[in-house]
Parts: structure tokens; C-alpha cells; sequence
């Protein structure tokens, strides 16, 4: 029996940098670091949630781990074997990982119906097309729109709600075990985004199905999440069991990130930014820790040594949590 705790999926060192300027013989000058060597795992069965200012990378870190987009560096690893490799070849992947974009209209055919849209993936990987039409019908029913209604519809006759269920359908179809959500209901009314968020939990639970569920809003991660994972200008700042990061961050810039939450109770509010400044430029990110521009924490140390993940299953990377990195506050520190 598989341990809950196994790693569906592992990142190592996953890089990528995007050229902005070239010189006159195409070699790039200034290169936008949007991800700059993140490392963690998905465990089976368990939603991985993302968070971080825009910007921060991760929609970006979600489209590398799919190598939707090449990494420069980097190694994916999904259930022991080497994305793209011998033992498990891109298309193999490609049937076992699927994601939902934000953009629920961008992300269907405009030519095809809704049964087409939702068929045609299986049919590619070599479902005989009669097969592939009566499991898009029935995932149709499961995610509550009736066949007999939407089948033959096109996405504009659909609402965003809509069309966002055939998404979901569509990725369900390839019988995948990994599924990315990148702001799947950010775009939703709050009463849409609440029906569509438990049914991705029923699925979830009914499909055997592993998420990493990337969102803005902190308190649909806090409700989706079993753990989550922090990220600041393209590197992980913090990740830990979702309690534990809601509950005690340990990053200074996680700690600011939740504070930001908004709160129905007056007692909680503050009209103090918990956050001063705008994002340093990823063309030009700052020395040592990246965030220490913007740390109320920060001591000279911080803007001359880049800090390193640690703290096994709630880790952080901050000087203050690392014996002798010199920090005032660091473990160890003398008083």
C-alpha cells in the first residue's frame, strides 16, 4: 500500500529565465527570472496549494512542472520516473497531468461543441471515438450539466461557470492523477466559485485525484489546501502543512502575505500595509534574500547571503531560521 506521504511528483532546481533584450547577434542581455531554482514535492492524494503576489511565479512554476513550457533547468520527477525520459515519454505524462487555466473561454475550441472539446483528448491518446464521446457525456453529467442540454452547445452559448465545468470535465477525461488548477475559479462569482470549489473536492475524493491549486484568494487555498507553499520572485519562501503556515508563517513575507487577508471582524482590520513597496525587478532581483528590500526584519546579513529551504515538513528560507547564518534573531544567536 502506497504511503500518503509518497511523492507523486518532485521538482529539483526547476529554472527559467525569459530574455527581454538581445544584442545584435540574438544572445540576451537581460533575462527576466521568473523562476530561479524551486524545489518541492506533491505528495499522493494530497492539494498542494501555491500563493504569492503576481509576479512571484506561480502560474509560471505550474506550466514548467507540465513542461508546457521547457525549463532551462531543472529535473521533474512523477512517480519515480523522469518526465520526458524513456520510462515516462512527454505524452505519457500529458495523460496523467492535466490543468484548468483561468480563462475559461481561451481554453475551448470556439469551433467545437462542448462534447467535441471534451472528447477529442482521449481520441488523440487512441480512445475509439465512440468510447471517447460517452465518457465526455458522462463527465458532463458529473459535473452537472446535463448532456441532453449541453452537449451539442458551443462555448459561447455557456456561461463562465459553465464552461469552466467543461474545463474540468475535459481535463477528467484523460483519467488523469495529477491536476493543476491556475486561478480555475478566480473569474467566478462568489456563489459559482463556492459550487465549483466543492465540486472539485467531491472529485477529488471520488477520482483519487492529486491537486496543486494555485489562487490569489488566501481563503480558498486555506479551505482547499493540505499544505502550501509560498513563493517570492520566482523562489520558495515557505512550505508547510496548510495550518501550520496559516496559523505560525515563519517567513516574514508569508507572515505579511496573510496579514493581507481581508477580515469581516473590525477588530482585525488595520489600515497599516503589511507589506511596504512594490516587488523588486526580476530582470535585476536584489542580492542575497530576495525579499530583504522590503523586510522590517532584515540586518546587513540578509542583502549578502541568499538563504536556503530547510525545516523538513514546514520549511522556510530566512537567515533568522538558520544556525549561525549570522542573524541577530537566528537560531542559536546569542541573546
Amino acid at each position: 500500500m502506497t504511503s500518503p506521504a509518497t511523492p507523486l511528483i518532485s521538482v529539483t532546481g526547476l529554472a527559467r529565465h525569459f530574455a527581454v533584450r538581445r544584442d545584435l547577434l540574438g544572445r540576451p542581455i537581460a533575462v527576466v527570472r521568473a523562476v530561479d531554482g524551486v524545489d518541492f514535492t506533491v505528495r499522493k492524494g494530497e492539494t498542494l496549494g501555491i500563493v504569492g503576489e503576481s509576479g512571484c511565479g506561480k502560474s509560471t512554476t505550474a506550466r514548467l512542472m507540465l513542461k508546457l513550457i521547457e525549463p532551462d533547468a531543472g529535473e521533474i520527477v512523477f512517480d519515480g520516473a523522469e518526465v520526458g525520459g524513456r520510462d515516462l515519454p512527454l505524452k505519457e505524462f500529458r495523460r496523467q497531468a492535466q490543468i484548468v487555466f483561468q480563462d475559461s473561454y481561451a481554453s475551448l475550441n470556439p469551433r467545437l461543441t462542448i462534447e467535441a472539446s471534451i472528447a477529442f483528448g482521449p481520441q488523440v491518446h487512441g480512445l475509439p471515438a465512440r468510447q471517447a464521446v460517452e465518457r465526455a457525456r458522462a463527465l458532463l453529467a458529473r459535473v452537472g450539466l446535463e448532456p441532453a442540454r449541453f452537449a451539442g452547445r458551443y462555448p459561447h452559448e455557456l456561461s463562465g461557470g459553465q464552461r469552466q465545468r467543461v474545463n474540468i470535465a475535459r481535463a477528467l477525461a484523460f483519467e488523469p492523477r495529477l491536476l493543476v488548477l491556475d486561478e480555475a475559479v478566480s473569474a467566478l462569482d462568489k456563489s459559482i466559485e463556492a459550487q465549483v470549489l466543492n465540486l472539485l473536492v467531491d472529485l477529488k475524493e471520488e477520482f483519487g485525484l492529486t491537486y496543486v491549486f494555485i489562487s490569489h484568494d488566501l481563503n480558498v487555498v486555506r479551505f482547499m489546501s493540505d499544505r502550501v507553499m509560498v513563493m517570492y520572485l520566482g523562489k520558495v519562501a515557505e512550505i508547510g502543512p496548510a495550518d501550520a503556515v496559516f496559523a505560525t508563517p515563519r517567513h516574514p513575507y508569508a507572515g505579511a502575505l496573510l496579514r493581507s487577508m481581508p477580515s469581516m471582524d473590525p477588530d482585525n482590520r488595520t489600515e497599516e500595509a503589511p507589506i511596504s513597496g512594490d516587488p523588486p525587478s526580476p530582470i535585476n532581483p536584489p542580492p542575497g534574500c530576495r525579499f530583504h528590500t522590503r523586510c522590517s526584519l532584515a540586518e546587513p546579513v540578509c542583502a549578502q547571503r541568499a538563504p536556503v529551504l530547510g525545516g523538513g515538513d514546514h520549511g522556510v528560507a530566512c537567515l533568522m531560521h538558520e544556525a549561525g547564518s549570522g542573524h541577530s534573531r537566528a537560531v542559536g544567536a546569542a541573546a
